[in-house]
């Protein structure tokens, strides 16, 4: 019996974001927030009414603590986030910008999640689950998150559950960039859904158009690829077909962390709905405008409510 829709793991951690647009050193006055890509994800999807559970492994602190009520908050199921006494909870600070990328300075190396192995992996929960979300942060984390991330992917696939796999690239958190590229498509290629950035595409695979990109991955057996172009839209292809689907109208960038996983949500969420392939990027390309227009990484991930009245507002606009 499957008792829930979803199911992903990786590492969250406390945000402090500065309440003034200023270089971080500068700044005197944060507001604490929740990040990490997987939670944002599993928020959102939470929000559109999907049972998800998270798994991961937080310190014995006040940041683990935390994490762990704001989830349960969201009606994320955190019953298997071990806490670990001996490591800590890593968190980040995040600058506040007027126009652009804001900066993000990490504190998250040697973090609890970082310790976790596949000796902790609960296999039982994760076969509750209908679908496996996967990103390229947790391999990147260390080398025991890399054989967790593997044996998740190996578990779920074996089981015949669909997988989603957001590339998510951190070179920071890797060796060299030949091996987050190897590691990486290896892991691809396990997947049924793969939504990379173009930029992300071009530096995985050396080809240099979504087309190209995308039938990388179609011959190792993805069914579907989806590359995000930003205010463009999003390139899909799978064996059967092709296309781009036109992006939303963005009244103002506020924040662009967490677009992509806005999108994973919107398009994992379609496809869950049994919406056709082209319904379910349209949905992803409005929960990835949405994301950016608010500061926070989830503040702007949709109840099924907001986001109708945002997908029709954009319609009239488009008739007038």
């Amino acid at each position: 019996m499957r008792k829930y829709d979803v199911i992903t793991f990786g590492e969250a951690m406390a945000m402090f974001m500065a309440d003034e647009a200023a270089p971080l050193h500068q700044v005197e006055h944060f507001t604490r927030s929740l990040a990490g890509a997987e939670t944002n994800v599993a928020i959102g999807l939470s929000r559109l009414n999907y049972q998800v559970s998270w798994v991961s492994q937080v310190g014995e602190d006040a940041f683990g603590q935390y994490i762990k009520e704001a989830l349960h908050k969201e009606g994320v199921d955190a019953s298997h986030i071990h806490t670990d006494s001996r490591y800590p909870t890593g968190f980040q600070i995040k600058s506040k910008v007027l126009a652009g990328d804001p900066q993000v300075q990490y504190y998250r190396k040697n973090s609890a999640a970082s310790y976790m192995g596949i000796e902790q992996f609960p296999e039982e929960h994760f076969l509750s689950a209908g679908h496996l979300h996967v990103t390229g942060i947790p391999p990147a984390l260390s080398e025991s998150m890399r054989g967790y991330t593997e044996k998740a992917v190996s578990v779920m696939k074996k089981a015949n559950r669909t997988i989603s796999f957001d590339p998510n690239l951190r070179p920071q958190l890797w060796d060299s960039k030949q091996t987050m590229i190897c590691e990486i498509n290896r892991l691809a290629a396990e997947a049924d859904w793969v939504l990379p950035g173009f930029a992300e595409g071009i530096i995985l695979t050396g080809y240099q158009t979504p087309q190209d990109i995308a039938a990388y991955y179609l011959d190792k057996g993805v069914q579907a690829v989806i590359i995000k172009l930003g205010e463009e839209g999003a390139y899909c292809r799978t064996a059967g077909q092709e296309a781009v689907i036109p992006g939303f109208a963005v009244e103002k960038v506020v924040d662009t962390v967490g677009a992509g996983d806005g999108f994973a949500v919107g398009f994992i969420s379609g496809m869950l709905d049994g919406l056709t392939l082209t319904e379910a990027i349209t949905r992803a390309n409005a929960i990835g405008a949405l994301a950016v227009m608010s500061p926070g990484d989830s503040d702007g991930l949709p109840s099924r409510e907001k986001l109708a009245d945002f997908v029709r507002k954009q319609r009239r606009e488009e008739v007038c």
